[in-house]
């Protein structure tokens, strides 16, 4: 019988920043992942990993099938994870195996944390694969219990008058308007396909069951030109090593919209609304400009919208 978990202390020092609902997960956490262990009869098998936000552990079924327990604070975030999951059914995304609705953890299919995406160096290959994953993922409808585009796109719209005015840079200021008209212009339509919201390399963990599956997913109904920032935005060095960005940039959005069939004016407006998105983020972190990787992708995809 297991008693508790252990529970990284970088983990807890990272986690519990986030205020007292937070801290008071963190207290029951290794309470909950061993009751959880017990309970679906799993072992250890290897040390924890953690993100910002979840815990996972490698454990083996009682069957010995390798699984990994992941445990995440029931959050607004988090909450359309499950449905999502079991949307996809695991075509092109990791499997969900069982889950506790009360405590948010999931059991989930192993795959090879070792090797993201990243790891395939030739870019255009790695966005395939990516943008083949993306047009399995957004094909399917999205299920009840998962947030929805409209309103993400109406409380981004609200908090624009405010948040402008925050940013030091007149241009930035004008870019930050400029991609809440794009949105405004597009709100009336925010479609009703699955999306993941944060599909990147870093985000596509190599498998047995399919060679490339898609893991960590914020679950949004929506249309799926809304999905593509984090594509594009997809370890940024690597577009900035072939020494012209724009065309960098527009052979991925090629890549992307192609797969996906998109409509590419509203493929450009919806990614605006991403970078609208960040700024907001930034915005609340206290930051008084944008990332530079943010303006120079917009100002590509704004000279050759079309």
């Amino acid at each position: 019988m297991i008693d508790y978990i252990d529970v990284p202390d970088a983990f807890a020092a990272s986690y519990g920043t986030n205020g007292a609902g937070a801290r008071a997960w963190l207290a029951g956490l290794p309470r909950l992942g061993g009751d959880l262990m017990d309970r679906w009869r799993l072992r250890p098998d290897g040390p924890a990993a953690h993100g910002m936000a979840s815990l996972v552990l490698p454990v083996l079924r009682e069957d010995g099938t390798p699984a990994v327990l992941r445990l995440q604070e029931v959050r607004e975030e988090s909450a359309g994870v499950v449905p999502g999951l079991r949307a996809w059914r695991g075509e092109g995304a990791v499997r969900l195996l069982d889950h506790d609705e009360e405590g948010g953890a999931q059991l989930l299919e192993r795959l090879d944390a070792t090797r993201t995406l990243a790891s395939i160096a030739d870019d255009d290959a790695a966005m395939r694969v990516l943008a083949g994953i993306m047009a399995r993922l957004t094909s399917v409808p999205a299920p009840e219990g998962v947030r929805r585009l409209a309103d993400i796109a109406a409380a981004m719209l609200d908090q624009v008058p405010a948040a402008v005015p925050a940013l030091r840079d007149p241009d930035e200021r004008r870019l930050v308007r400029t991609c809440a008209s794009a949105v405004a212009e597009l709100a009336g339509e925010p479609g009703d396909r699955l999306l993941h919201w944060d599909l990147h390399y870093g985000n596509v963990l190599a498998g047995e069951r399919e060679p490339w599956l898609a893991i960590d997913p914020e679950p949004l109904a929506g249309d799926p030109a809304f999905e593509l920032w984090p594509a594009l935005d997809s370890e940024w060095e690597r577009v900035e090593a072939t020494g012209d960005v724009a065309r960098a940039v527009l052979r991925r959005f090629d890549l992307l919209t192609e797969a996906l069939g998109l409509d590419r004016g509203r493929a450009v407006g919806w990614t605006l609304g991403r970078v609208l998105q960040n700024a907001l983020w930034d915005v609340e972190d206290g930051k008084a400009a944008l990332e530079p990787a943010q303006v120079a992708l917009a100002t590509v995809l704004l000279r050759h919208r079309g």
